[in-house]
C-alpha cells in the first residue's frame, strides 16, 4: 500500500501513516507500526473491538516509546487480568466520542470530554511554547485518518488525574 508521511503538528517529527482511510483505527494503527503496546493494552482492556468499530472517534495515541518511559513494570501490571479496570479507565482517557482535527484548536486551552466512564472526564488541549498539548502529553503528528475516525500521536501515556 502506497504510504506518506504525515508531519506533525508545527513540524515536530514525521510517522509514517497510510494513504487516506487505510481502514478503522486499529488498522491504521496496526500498520503504522509504533502502537503495538497501546494495541495490546486495548486488546487486553477489550476495547479493540470499540476502537474498530466506533464511529467517529479521537485516539491520543502514545507510542511503543510514551509505553516503554513509564516506570519499569507498569505495563505489565496493568496487562494483568485483575488490573482490568485500571487499563479500561487510563486507555478510555486517551479516546474522545467525537472527531476532533487540529483544524479544530481554538487559540486557548480547552477542555474535552473523554469516553472515560464516571462523570464528565476531561483532557486539557491546547498550545504551549509552540507545541499542541493534550494534558501534559505532546502532539508528535496530527491528523492520521482513519474511516472510523482520527488518531494523533502522543508522546507520553496520560493518566486521569484524581
Amino acid at each position: 500500500m502506497r504510504k506518506i508521511l504525515l508531519s506533525a503538528v508545527l513540524g515536530l517529527g514525521v510517522i509514517s501513516a497510510p494513504a487516506a482511510y487505510a481502514g478503522n483505527i486499529v488498522e491504521t494503527a496496526q500498520e503504522a507500526g509504533v502502537f503495538n503496546t497501546l494495541l495490546a493494552a486495548a486488546g487486553a482492556a477489550g476495547l479493540a473491538g470499540a476502537l474498530a468499530d466506533g464511529e467517529n472517534l479521537t485516539v491520543f495515541a502514545p507510542t511503543d516509546e510514551a509505553f516503554a518511559a513509564l516506570p519499569a513494570g507498569t505495563v505489565e501490571t496493568l496487562l494483568k487480568p485483575e488490573n482490568k479496570q485500571q487499563l479500561i479507565d487510563i486507555l478510555s482517557y486517551h479516546v474522545l466520542p467525537r472527531k476532533f482535527t487540529s483544524n479544530m484548536l481554538p487559540g486557548r486551552t480547552i477542555h474535552v470530554k473523554t469516553i472515560k466512564q464516571g462523570g464528565d472526564i476531561l483532557l486539557a488541549v491546547g498550545v504551549e511554547n509552540g507545541s499542541v498539548m493534550i494534558d501534559d502529553a505532546k502532539v508528535i503528528t496530527a491528523d492520521i485518518m482513519a474511516d472510523n475516525g482520527v488518531i494523533h500521536v502522543i508522546d507520553k501515556v496520560i493518566l486521569p488525574s484524581d
